[in-house]
């Protein structure tokens, strides 16, 4: 699933996310993918300590988006190990394979709900943000376990609710006094937060018949600016996450009085070059027993 660029997935079936990501949605990931990799850097670090991948396993990245998460996924499972990108953009799947150089790496593709893993095939299956969009979540983490072998570890992480994750909402709220409101999601829409109930979660896993399922809650600042200025951090603000979304396809007025708003709404949270705001995660962990 294409959904490394957290909070901007509508909330439809597979075929209607496809063509979201192979447009809008991937050329504003691709177009800045430096930048949202930098914004995001503090989560891939905490995920990948969790998730321990070590050198000979076996890994599937879901919703690998432009492979930034898999490459390191690669380099730290080399020489003998292999990572798999999968992601339903081929957009992205093309812009993270022209970055592969490692031979420990392949992009594919695919839907983790339907995809044909090999049994018994994967150490580790990991994602950063890209779980929280399956229109049926049971039956993917079930397919997702299938391909794994006994014993292999499932880790990932997703956003806790919105109202603890200012980095978002912040310029959400600004953007949407001139571009119209979002739709509402309910809490088990499919959405940037539909993993956010923590018992909602140990049920679709144990349903899907992950064991020893844990989570645990990690609160953390957010960089829009990832080191480079507030004007970068505004750029950021319009690229990705829920304010990019609302701002899609708006005339040329509104998007400029949005983005006016998002630029007062943003700076007192400018500290020098960094405009860091705060975020709420979960670090999902559990093994296939």
């Amino acid at each position: 699933m294409a959904h490394s660029n957290p909070g901007e997935a509508p909330a439809a079936d597979a075929g209607v996310q496809r063509a979201y990501w192979e447009g809008p949605g991937a050329a504003r990931w691709t177009g800045g993918y430096a930048a949202v990799e930098a914004v995001f850097a503090p989560v891939a670090a905490l995920l990948l300590e969790r998730a321990r991948p070590a050198p000979g396993e076996r890994v599937v990245d879901v919703g690998c988006g432009c492979g930034g998460t898999t490459l390191e996924l690669a380099r730290r499972v080399a020489p003998d190990g292999h990572a798999l990108g999968l992601d339903i953009s081929a957009a992205m799947i093309a812009e993270a394979r022209g970055r592969a150089g490692e031979d420990a790496v392949d992009f594919v593709v695919g839907d983790a709900a339907t995809h044909r893993f090999a049994p018994g095939s994967i150490d580790l299956v990991f994602s950063r943000f890209g779980v929280m969009f399956f229109p049926d979540p049971v039956a993917a983490f079930a397919n997702l376990r299938r391909g794994a072998r006994r014993g292999a570890r499932l880790a990932f992480a997703c956003w806790r609710e919105a109202k603890r994750n200012p980095w978002q909402i912040v310029s959400l709220r600004a953007a949407c006094k001139h571009a119209p409101r979002l739709p509402e999601l309910g809490p088990e829409d499919p959405g940037p937060f539909s993993f956010a109930d923590p018992d909602r979660v140990r049920r679709i896993l144990d349903a899907a018949g992950f064991a020893e399922i844990s989570l645990t809650p990690v609160e953390l600042e957010l960089d829009l600016a990832a080191g480079r200025g507030f004007a970068a951090a505004i750029e950021t603000a319009q690229r990705i996450g829920a304010a990019a979304r609302a701002l899609e396809g708006q005339p040329a007025a509104v998007r400029a009085a949005a983005v006016a708003e998002m630029r007062a709404a943003l700076a007192p949270y400018r500290r020098g070059d960094s405009v860091a705001l705060g975020a709420a995660i979960w670090i999902v962990e559990a093994v296939n027993p």
